[in-house]
């Protein structure tokens, strides 16, 4: 398995790191990307890496969380890592109007910025969306043609921004949300083929049921393959196979 999007560079795991590695390596994942946030834990994120340089790929980008007043020398530090060194994407970048919509335009702003450094260095970009789905589609589709590529990371949107998603290009990222009764989202994935589809914990965030209320970690990403293998009436194995063959197709790695 590929966890394609994962914090676990963040404190909630700095008492047990080495466990919570071995346990995700048992589970079978082979694989873990983790995307940045800002300025705060670029460091962490890069000793993470340097640790383990066979199993965590880092990427380099500004949270829109993290996009206030100071976004542009946030921005500039961006850029300065990617003048010394390269990055598996540029992530994890986009639009959240869930919590704050102080500095909507800015979000816009940063997020365009972003998309036009993944153009440049032909690297995919990790989308964070919350309440913002259609909002980041059609910003993505103003750069339709470029080459642009990437994943709408923790997708829970409609059968109809799942399609619009698929049609730029790019994959649906799927984690713990799948496995909640109400949220909806089977209904939406069967719509869907598993060929557009990777996987991630988010973690430390999200878990997947039954360790939902928990700390989420790239172990538990199991359980959501093991949903996705019943909503599709396939095996465990084939939606391994091809949830992680399309990770390694986003992440230029075949």
């Amino acid at each position: 398995m590929i966890d394609t999007h994962t914090h676990i560079y963040l404190e909630e795991f700095r008492d047990d790191l080495e466990p919570m590695l071995e346990r995700a390596a048992a589970a079978g994942v082979a694989e873990m990307y983790l995307p940045a946030i800002d300025s705060r834990t670029h460091e962490e994120m890069h000793e993470l890496e340097k640790a383990r340089p066979n199993t965590c790929f880092a990427m380099m980008g500004l949270h829109p969380c993290s996009v206030k007043s100071d976004y542009i020398s946030e921005l500039n530090i961006v850029k300065e890592y990617f003048s010394v060194r390269k990055y598996v994407a540029v992530g994890e970048i986009g639009l959240d109007y869930h919590w704050d919509k102080t500095f909507v335009e800015e979000q816009k702003k940063a997020f365009r910025q972003q998309i036009e450094w993944a153009i440049e260095y032909k690297i995919p970009i990790s989308i964070h969306s919350r309440d913002a789905t259609q909002a980041a589609i059609e910003i993505v589709g103003e750069y339709l043609g470029s080459g642009l590529s990437g994943v709408f990371h923790c997708f829970g949107g409609t059968v109809r921004e799942a399609e619009a998603i698929i049609g730029l290009g790019f994959y649906l990222g799927i984690g713990g949300v799948l496995t909640y009764k109400n949220s909806g989202l089977a209904a939406v994935l069967r719509e869907i083929p598993l060929a557009k589809i990777v996987l991630e914990t988010d973690a430390p965030y999200l878990s997947p049921v039954p360790f939902r209320g928990k700390r989420n970690e790239p172990s538990y990403m199991k359980e959501v393959l093991v949903n996705l293998a019943q909503l599709y009436g396939i095996s465990d194995a084939e939606v391994d196979m091809v949830t992680s063959g399309n990770a390694k197709i986003l992440f230029k790695r075949n």
